[in-house]
């Protein structure tokens, strides 16, 4: 779908094609399977003392992580889980459904809260994902992995979030640093370009006029120092709306162009909601991809 197609939908075909539930006959049975697998694996690692759960990395109620210590041999890496819900809903106690996964190949696992709009911007979100990071970066030791070796994950809203951490300047962030605090991003269903949304029942809660749109659109912003030298994985299922496999492929194009290593995939028959559940099976392309980009 091209540029000039997407001017030309109604606000009704807009919605629809923003809609991720509209390629799907019930949402939450996909939501149930996000609440059933996160809560087995946080009972089996708080259970074998194997958790850290709401470690505070901000002032904010919901500025909080959970923290999965690895089950094998540690590797000293951490994969950071940044959840979707369109920014406005869901939280880290629906998405640590990949625990179990990442633990028992020796990594550790992160999960973070972010407040959910509209309590606050879009601006404020991402902000908010940089402190977490910032946090986790300062906090390395304490936990045992290496703060330089710290990866993305994200869905949908998500993945946007973890996209923005890729094009932050992280020594704005982190004292006398001048290495880049992200080693790698994994996105799924992601939007990396917010003016779409402008017009549709999405922005009745972020607010955003055209320019925070575009300050936060990933596929618009400039790469930062560094950036380029960190792999990418970018995937999506092909049961999904023309504009969010669209999303996908100009964040890959603009990052390929740049001289990024993209991993890029349409998973089949997975739609928006079930195609990260791969990220917690180990025999999957994406949990493979994912694994492969730590190694």
């Amino acid at each position: 779908m091209v540029q000039q197609s997407i001017e030309q939908l109604s606000l009704e075909q807009l919605n629809k094609e923003y809609s991720p539930s509209s390629c799907i006959e019930d949402i939450n049975v996909y939501i149930q399977q996000y609440v059933e697998q996160s809560r087995v694996a946080k009972d089996k690692a708080f259970a074998l003392e194997k958790l850290h759960s709401n470690q505070y990395y901000g002032q904010g109620e919901a500025q909080r992580l959970d923290l999965y210590l690895p089950y094998e041999q540690a590797k000293r890496r951490l994969m950071v889980y940044i959840h979707g819900g369109y920014w406005q809903e869901l939280s880290k106690e629906e998405s640590s459904f990949a625990a179990t996964n990442f633990q028992q190949q020796g990594f550790h696992f992160a999960v973070l809260d972010y407040t959910l709009a509209p309590d606050v911007s879009i601006s404020e979100i991402v902000e908010e994902s940089r402190q977490a990071i910032t946090w986790l970066h300062q906090n390395a030791a304490r936990f045992g992995y290496d703060p330089e070796q710290i990866y993305l994950c994200g869905s949908s809203a998500g993945a946007h979030l973890a996209m923005m951490m890729l094009q932050t300047q992280w020594s704005k962030y982190i004292a006398d640093y001048q290495s880049f605090a992200v080693k790698g991003v994994c996105a799924v269903s992601g939007i990396y370009d917010l003016q779409p949304l402008l017009p549709t029942y999405v922005n009745d809660a972020l607010k955003m006029d055209r320019q925070e749109a575009k300050n936060n659109s990933p596929a618009l912003r400039p790469l930062c120092s560094l950036a380029n030298t960190v792999p990418v994985i970018i995937a999506f299922g092909d049961i999904e709306t023309s504009e969010f496999k669209r999303q996908s492929e100009i964040m890959a194009e603009k990052l390929t162009a740049h001289g990024v290593d993209v991993r890029f995939k349409e998973i089949v028959e997975r739609n928006h909601f079930d195609v990260i559940l791969d990220l917690g099976d180990k025999s999957t392309w994406l949990s493979q991809q994912a694994i492969a980009m730590m190694s």
